[in-house]
């Protein structure tokens, strides 16, 4: 027994020293994992040099990229990848604090600056309404962007008023002419909204509540109504919907916002269409993602990597690069956006006060509000930043735990359910025809044969 414990002493030891090796070697690298294509590379490789500048020290950027929330999750969750920081969707933000398995951020940067107070109050406030009694949202993440889901249309093909008709997805005018996000959450919260639209309407019900209902009803009307639409559908899109847009392949394409952004500018560059974006006038949903430090995270290389992306003119250079809209506010990223989308002489203004509130400078500022002319609506700038009303009538879905195998289960059958009520009528028309030519096929056959045989 004793030799035993001499051993273990020694295993526990020599791990000890392994594991006191690997955090010393790590001091001077960061570990990101990130949505794929979802950062400015330019951004990664200025990094180093801006934090030797701060500090003195020599860093190395260790970055690698996932395509699912999920996938991601469960690296960590096994601890398969040491990780320093990762940036999660909402929900999945919300799984990883109900497990305890994040740190919170130190606003102490030491030699470098705070640029945290950069992100736009709204933002903010729009996240911690998942936060878990005093643990709030904003305590263990940074917002990186954010949008919404909606419907990019082609406008030589479909009216605004048709886009903006959650029914129309439905509308066998559109067989075969629209694709869908292969998004379970977002499909089971556009699904939802659609069975309960005269609901909302009346206000007996938020888009918010619906979006989060998860009981056995809410999932098999969501699955009743996805089926619906099937016939429909020309696929279960993850990033091909923008080049069957941009050629005319599919007139409808519920998906991000961000996306849209990418698909307009592809279209019109190369396609010379039109494309154009709407949030469904029923309600939609409004998304975030965000950056967070797992447990055993190398700390103060997270936290200024982290910071340091909330600098206006960081900031900037991604959203430009990916398409999709900063979290951050203020002077540089207004100026940004009405240099991008403005147009001084434009007829229509756009009101983006809500998002720009308390973070601009006087002369900024028309009437009290941060208006960005323009004259056209429903393109980039609308798609990047929609308005309060549009906002309003939106909700942030949440994680629904152990309910959440049941919705997957759902979407599994939605999506390997191929095959319409259309077509089963045909192939049952066509088994009967088959059936019916067999036999009297073999009735010839039959009959053939006896006046054979009396010939005989």
């Amino acid at each position: 027994m004793k030799k035993l414990k001499y051993i273990f002493l020694l295993v526990s030891l020599l791990t000890l020293g392994a594991c006191q090796r690997s955090q010393e070697e790590r001091m001077g690298i960061l570990k990101v994992y990130n949505w794929a294509d979802y950062i400015d590379e330019d951004v990664l490789a200025e990094f180093p040099e801006w934090y030797k500048e701060q500090t003195g020290e020599d860093i190395e950027v260790i970055y690698q990229v996932f395509d699912i929330n999920e996938v991601m999750l469960t690296k960590i969750e096994r601890g398969h990848e040491d990780f320093d920081v990762v940036c999660p969707s909402e929900y999945i933000i919300e799984r990883m604090m109900r497990k305890d398995m994040l740190l919170p951020i130190n606003r102490d940067f030491g030699e470098t600056p705070d640029y945290i107070p950069n992100l736009a109050p709204y933002i903010q406030d729009e996240l911690n309404k998942m936060s878990q009694g005093e643990k709030k949202v904003t305590d263990y993440a940074v917002a990186y962007m954010w949008g919404t889901a909606g419907t990019l249309y082609n406008t030589e093909v479909v009216t605004e008023e048709e886009a903006l008709e959650c029914a129309n997805l439905w509308n066998p005018k559109f067989n075969n002419k629209i694709l869908m996000k292969d998004s379970y959450r977002d499909c089971y919260g556009l699904a939802i909204i659609y069975a309960n639209k005269d609901r909302i309407e009346k206000g007996e019900v938020t888009v918010e509540q619906l979006m989060n209902d998860n009981s056995h009803e809410s999932i098999a009307k969501a699955e009743e109504q996805l089926k619906l639409m099937k016939p429909n559908i020309a696929g279960w899109e993850a990033d091909f919907g923008k080049e069957m847009m941009t050629k005319g392949k599919a007139w409808m394409n519920f998906t991000w916002s961000g996306d849209a952004v990418y698909a307009m500018d592809l279209a019109e560059e190369e396609d010379d269409k039109k494309l154009a974006f709407v949030i469904p006038k029923e309600g939609s949903t409004i998304w975030f993602d965000g950056w967070v430090m797992p447990k055993g995270a190398n700390v103060t290389l997270a936290q200024d990597f982290v910071d340091f992306l909330c600098k206006p003119e960081i900031a900037a250079m991604n959203m430009d690069y990916i398409g999709y809209t900063s979290a951050i506010a203020g002077d540089e990223l207004f100026d940004l956006v009405c240099e991008n989308y403005g147009d001084e002489e434009g007829s229509l203004s756009h009101d983006l006060s809500y998002f720009f509130k308390g973070t601009l400078s006087d002369d900024r500022y028309t009437d009290g509000k941060a208006i960005v002319h323009t004259n056209e609506i429903g393109r980039q700038l609308t798609t990047q930043y929609p308005s309060l009303e549009e906002t309003v009538r939106c909700g942030i879905m949440e994680d629904f735990g152990d309910r959440n195998q049941d919705v997957l289960e759902m979407w599994s059958v939605v999506k390997s359910n191929n095959i319409s009520a259309f077509s089963y009528i045909m192939m049952g028309f066509l088994f009967i025809v088959a059936v019916f030519m067999f036999v009297s096929s073999l009735r010839r056959r039959i009959k053939k044969r006896r006046r054979m045989k009396l010939r005989k």
